[in-house]
């Protein structure tokens, strides 16, 4: 896996020794995509525009809410959303922040698999208070989930 770092992005990437096809069904299937994220998103469907909204399921993190507007379906290239990052808060403390845009890229990895990359942008945008913290605690979420796409999508070298 590899990183990329700045103050308004985050950036990571990972081979996943699977097929374009599972890989994008594991992105944007909503059901599939929580299973290995950790939120529950069952009868939920990720198309342009649709607000997406889930109970977290992973451990110590069932107060949270997933909570997303789905942005771009380019199939099997490019699928994007955006949310509030590290967003516990109840939804109205929200109400005027710009939330950051996480898009998620597929490209051939010759004969090892597909290269997945996801880049969150826009922590510029996010209030100084809270800006920090959400970059940190998201830059350490990245690396976790795309560990997690990559074992239930494929096997991750």
């Amino acid at each position: 896996m590899s990183a990329v770092l700045d103050t308004d992005r985050i950036e990571r990437s990972i081979v996943i020794n699977g097929s374009r096809e599972r890989v994008w069904r594991a992105l944007t299937n909503a059901e599939e995509f929580g299973a290995w994220f950790g939120a529950n998103l069952a009868g939920q469907v990720f198309e342009p525009g649709r607000h997406i909204q889930g109970p977290m399921t992973l451990p110590g993190c069932e107060h949270l809410v997933f909570d997303a507007v789905i942005n771009r379906i380019e199939p099997q290239d490019l699928f994007s959303m955006h949310w509030h990052p590290y967003s516990g808060e109840p939804e109205s403390a929200y109400v005027g922040e710009e939330p950051t845009l996480v898009t998620f890229t597929l490209k051939e990895a010759g004969d090892k698999g597909i290269l997945l990359t996801v880049v969150e942008s826009g922590f510029d945008k996010v209030p100084a208070h809270r800006r920090r913290r959400a970059f940190d605690m998201h830059s350490e979420g990245w690396d976790f989930q795309m560990k997690n796409v990559a074992s239930y999508a494929g096997d991750a070298e």
